[in-house]
């Protein structure tokens, strides 16, 4: 499944990641918990963002839930993103820039199946007890992103790295 899912993306890639296309395909895509068990790696305190595939056009990661995590405020760099709920449930603060600062617009709450994308700036938070699993596709891949601290004001520059990288932990 995993390689028909790269193979459809690489397709996607040569059209500029054209956003209804992409997002219907991945609503209407099944993903079973066997496909992505070899990249399934879980901490207790944290999310871990784990890279199944990356070249100049993408990246696909599975990124692991830990209960109650939180990943901070942040921006996508302008680039294409989704993210597709697989376990569990997660809630999504959409922020939008307001006066030079930004400002909490919406919260989604999300259960299994629910996509998310294109988004700019957002938080996203396991809100229960329980492990979650999120997919995620960003167009034109990124090492730093902006993480908004929280007086909302302050800026800071983050390096991104991976917990694992197709499979192996770093």
């Amino acid at each position: 499944m995993i390689n028909n899912l790269v193979k459809k993306l690489k397709y996607f890639a040569k059209q500029n990641f054209p956003v209804e296309e992409v997002s219907s395909h991945l609503n209407n895509i099944v993903i079973e918990d066997h496909d992505l068990q070899k990249y399934n790696f879980i901490l207790d305190d944290r999310y871990t963002r784990n890279l199944i595939y990356k070249d100049n056009d993408f990246e696909l990661l599975l990124l692991c839930w830990a209960p109650k995590v939180l990943a901070p405020i942040h921006g996508h760099e302008g680039e294409k993103c989704w993210a597709k709920v697989l376990n569990g449930n997660l809630e999504i603060s959409n922020y939008i820039e307001h006066d030079k600062s930004i400002k909490l617009e919406k919260k989604i709450l999300c259960e299994p199946g629910y996509l998310d994308g294109p988004a700019d700036i957002h938080s996203v938070k396991n809100i229960t007890s329980n492990f979650a699993t999120t997919l995620h596709i960003y167009a034109k891949p990124y090492d730093v992103c902006d993480i908004y601290m929280n007086d909302l004001k302050t800026i800071q520059r983050v390096k991104l790295d991976y917990y694992s990288i197709d499979g192996v932990k770093c």
